[in-house]
C-alpha cells in the first residue's frame, strides 16, 4: 500500500526506554491540593519538567482515589529526605506529609505512544508537534496523489540510460509544476575525456517522454507504476547510485576496465537538479543592475565573482549602500527572480548523502521526499538527521514515499 511517512528531526525513542529522573513526591488529601500546588509552584517550580503534571490521581479498587503530588526534583543519588530544599522540608513538616522518591520521564513525549508509556510512571502533557509546513500533520487526497505522481516521475527517471542512478525532481508545489530534474552524472571510462553533454541530452529526452504522462498541471502520472520486477532491480542494482557510495568513485578511477563507469564526485542528482533550476531562473529572469558607477549584467557574473558576497560597509554608509544594492541578492530581488529554491519541494529516489542534504539547506527547499533509505550515508533519517541540526539557519521537512508494497 502506498503511503507517505514523515521522518522526524530526532530519532524515535522506544516508549519503554525513555530517560527518567527522580522527584520527591507525597500522598496528600484532596482538600490540601490547591494550597500545596500554589506554594510549590512558588518555592520549587519544575522549570525543566514543564511537561509533567504536578498531581497524580489513582483510582483504587475499593472506589477511593489516591492523590499524589510532586514536591521537587531529586538528584540521581538522593535517598535521604533531608536532601530536599529547606522551604520544601518546612512545607512537608507543616502539612505532616509523608514524602517518597519516584521516577518520572525527563523529556516531553513526541508521539502518542511515548505519552501513553510516560503516563504509566506519572501523568504528563502531550502536545502533538505543529509546524507551518504542509504535510507534517497529514496530506489531503489531492496533495497525496500529487506527491505519488512526482515520486513516480523520479523513479522513472532513475531507470534511464540502462544504469540505475539517483534522480531528483524539483517541484513548485503551489503550481504543481516541475521546475528542474536531473540524474547522477556518469562518465564512461571508454570516453572519460568527453563531457557529459550526450548524457544530458539523452536524459532531457527521457524527461520529456515521462512528462508526457503528466496531466496539464503536472500533478498526476497516468498509467501503471513500474513493474515489481523493475523496482526490485532498482533496489538491488544500486552500485552506481552516487549518494549510496559517495567515495566509491575513487576506487573506480583506479580501475581501467573498458566496461566500467564512474560518476562525477560532485554532480550527484540533487546538485545537478539545483544547477538546472538556477539555469532556468537565469533564463526566465534576466537581470541587470548598477553597482557603484558601473552597469553590471548579473547573468554574466561567474560563480566565483566577488560581487556574490556582501561588500563591507561602515555604519555611516550602510543605509545608502543598501538602497543602491551593493550585492547580487539585492539586485536580483528587484527583478522578481526567485531566491534559490525557496518554497520548492524536491523528490529523490534515494535518500541524499550529507553533501546533497546540505546543498538543499543552502537552497532553502521546503520539503524533501525520497523513496528508498540510504543505509550507508543517509543524511535524512538512516544514518544522520540533518533536518534536526539546530545550528543550521534553515530547516526543511522530510518524508519517505512508499509507492508500493514491493518497494519496501
Amino acid at each position: 500500500m502506498s503511503q507517505i511517512i514523515y521522518i522526524p528531526d530526532k530519532p524515535p525513542i522506544p516508549p519503554d526506554q525513555q530517560p527518567t529522573v527522580n522527584v520527591f513526591a507525597a500522598v496528600v488529601e484532596p482538600k490540601l491540593i490547591n494550597n500545596l500546588v500554589r506554594c510549590l509552584n512558588r518555592i520549587a517550580p519544575l522549570e525543566n519538567l514543564r511537561h509533567l503534571k504536578r498531581v497524580q490521581k489513582k483510582h483504587l479498587e475499593d472506589g477511593k482515589t489516591l492523590i499524589a503530588l510532586i514536591l521537587c526534583l531529586a538528584s540521581e543519588n538522593d535517598s535521604n529526605l533531608d536532601a530536599m530544599p529547606q522551604d520544601v522540608q518546612e512545607l512537608v513538616t507543616s502539612y505532616q506529609l509523608s514524602a517518597f522518591i519516584t521516577k518520572v520521564c525527563k523529556e516531553a513525549a513526541t508521539t502518542k505512544e511515548e505519552w501513553e508509556e510516560q503516563c504509566k510512571l506519572w501523568p504528563t502533557s502531550y502536545h502533538p508537534p505543529t509546524y507551518n509546513i504542509d504535510g507534517i500533520t497529514g496530506f489531503n487526497g489531492e496533495d497525496t496523489q500529487s506527491v505519488f505522481g512526482f515520486m513516480r516521475l523520479a523513479v522513472e527517471l532513475a531507470q534511464s540510460n540502462k544504469l540505475v542512478v539517483n534522480a531528483a525532481v524539483i517541484v513548485d508545489p503551489s503550481a504543481k509544476q516541475v521546475i528542474a530534474s536531473a540524474c547522477d552524472h556518469h562518465i564512461s571510462s571508454e570516453n572519460a575525456s568527453m563531457s557529459n553533454a550526450g548524457g544530458e541530452i539523452d536524459f532531457r529526452n527521457r524527461l520529456e517522454s515521462v512528462c508526457s504522462h503528466l496531466d496539464s498541471n503536472g500533478a498526476t502520472i497516468h498509467g501503471n507504476l513500474p513493474s515489481s520486477a523493475s523496482l526490485k532491480t532498482l533496489k538491488q542494482s544500486c552500485s552506481t547510485v552516487s549518494c549510496l557510495y559517495p567515495w566509491q568513485w575513487t576506487d573506480q578511477q583506479l580501475q581501467h576496465l573498458s566496461n566500467s563507469c564512474c560518476w562525477h564526485p560532485l554532480r550527484h542528482a540533487a546538485i545537478a537538479a539545483i544547477e538546472s533550476s538556477a539555469a532556468r531562473d537565469r533564463r526566465l529572469f534576466p537581470t541587470s543592475g548598477t553597482i557603484g558607477d558601473k552597469s553590471v549584467e548579473t547573468d554574466d557574473l561567474g560563480p566565483h565573482c566577488n560581487l556574490a558576497k556582501r561588500q563591507k560597509t561602515n555604519l555611516e554608509n550602510a543605509k545608502s549602500e543598501e538602497k543602491e544594492g551593493t550585492d547580487i541578492e539585492g539586485i536580483c530581488s528587484k527583478s522578481g527572480r526567485p531566491y534559490l529554491c525557496t518554497g520548492y519541494d524536491i523528490y529523490l529516489v534515494w535518500e541524499p548523502c550529507i553533501m546533497c542534504a546540505m546543498a538543499l539547506v543552502h537552497q532553502r527547499v521546503r520539503r524533501v521526499f525520497y523513496a528508498f533509505p540510504n543505509p550507508n550515508d543517509g543524511a535524512l533519517g538512516s544514518v544522520h538527521r540533518l533536518q534536526g541540526e539546530k545550528s543550521l539557519n534553515h530547516h526543511y521537512a522530510v518524508f519517505r514515499v512508499v509507492l508500493h508494497e514491493d518497494v519496501l
